[in-house]
């Protein structure tokens, strides 16, 4: 079985433990990424978890001839994991041509390049936003995807629409896509972990940021949803617990057991926390005091999801297996890895 992968946006947050997990399993990643959202560093710290640094070509997805010289000079690549795309539903709300180009152009040359390069296995990074606001919790595979509520979302929808009619045209083609729910932590070793540009989009290095005095207060956006406690609700991964379902995708597309061309999985945990919750869990775990205030909602943002994930339990043998509490300490560690080395 030929064992060299390409990972696209390798060295960002999920595409980083995924290639530790890769090479762990014995793995010849190579990692495209244009590093626009991420820091070649990130391969220093893949290096440090696994003893070797992945073969890293710095280029834009979107650049079909600089992907297509990638699979030309890393001759063998077997299969494909997808994760290159810009992924903030705020910015893509006021951004929203920024998102169809990078999230759609890159996967048309993907997809163009598997068939003309003879690597026909194809892991897909979705995502639960394409349920939108589902109508039943929690979701399954089975949920009716609904109008997207950013475009974001929307792109992830069509995204899947593309694979779909592709494999179909093409039968060589066969893609895992997984629809995942809220990644959250670290590598345990604090070596990788989750490093947003700016001011960050994502609750948990909101929450870690502010903890240590970066941000002065959390913003909690909203406190009129229909939950218990008025937050939104959201189904929190552990990076780690996820990162390991890719190689089992992997697995399994390139031992021929999917079951047909294209496979969609649930990713979380099956149970969903509000924001609030989120915040007493880092306190009790850290034992630290998260400073927060109350705002508006956040335009695009969905009000509870969370996951069914029983068939990517039963079907791959997968299962997120990380409490809340260690997934957060973890997250916590990283951020004062970061500070102490002045990184952010």
């Amino acid at each position: 079985m030929d064992k060299k992968i390409l990972v696209t946006g390798g060295t960002g947050y999920i595409g980083s433990h995924t290639v530790v997990e890769l090479q762990n399993s014995g793995y010849e990643v190579v990692v495209a990424d244009n590093l626009s959202n991420s820091s070649e560093n990130v391969l220093d710290g893949i290096a440090s978890i696994t003893g070797k640094k992945p073969v890293f070509e710095k280029i834009d997805c979107c650049d079909k001839p600089a992907l297509e010289a990638v699979f030309k000079r890393n001759a063998g690549i077997s299969a494909v994991i997808h994760f290159a795309a810009s992924k903030a539903v705020g910015e893509s709300v006021q951004m929203p041509l920024l998102y169809y180009r990078n999230n759609l152009v890159s996967l048309l040359n993907i997809l163009e390049l598997m068939g003309e390069q003879n690597a026909p296995h194809l892991v897909f990074s979705s995502s639960c936003t394409v349920y939108g606001q589902p109508d039943v919790l929690p979701v399954t595979e089975s949920a009716p995807i609904k109008p997207a509520t950013s475009p974001y979302g929307n792109t992830k929808q069509i995204a899947e629409e593309i694979i779909r009619d592709t494999v179909y045209a093409d039968s060589r083609l066969k893609c895992v896509a997984l629809r995942y729910f809220n990644p959250a932590g670290a590598h345990p070793s604090a070596a990788i972990g989750e490093l947003p540009n700016g001011v960050p989009n994502n609750l948990i290095p909101f929450v870690t940021q502010t903890a240590i005095g970066i941000r002065e207060r959390l913003r909690v956006f909203g406190s009129d949803y229909n939950t218990p406690d008025g937050s939104a609700i959201r189904d929190y991964i552990y990076v780690v617990d996820l990162a390991k379902a890719h190689v089992i995708a992997v697995e399994r597309l390139l031992a021929g057991k999917n079951r047909k061309g294209v496979e969609f999985f649930n990713l979380g945990t099956g149970r969903g926390l509000s924001v609030l919750e989120i915040l007493k869990e880092f306190e009790q775990a850290t034992g630290v005091e998260v400073p927060r205030e109350i705002v508006g909602r956040r335009e695009g943002d969905v009000e509870q999801v969370w996951a069914d994930p029983s068939f990517a339990n039963s079907e791959l043998g997968w299962k997120a297996e990380t409490s809340t509490g260690d997934m957060l300490k973890t997250a916590w560690n990283w951020e004062k890895s970061l500070c102490s080395r002045n990184i952010q």
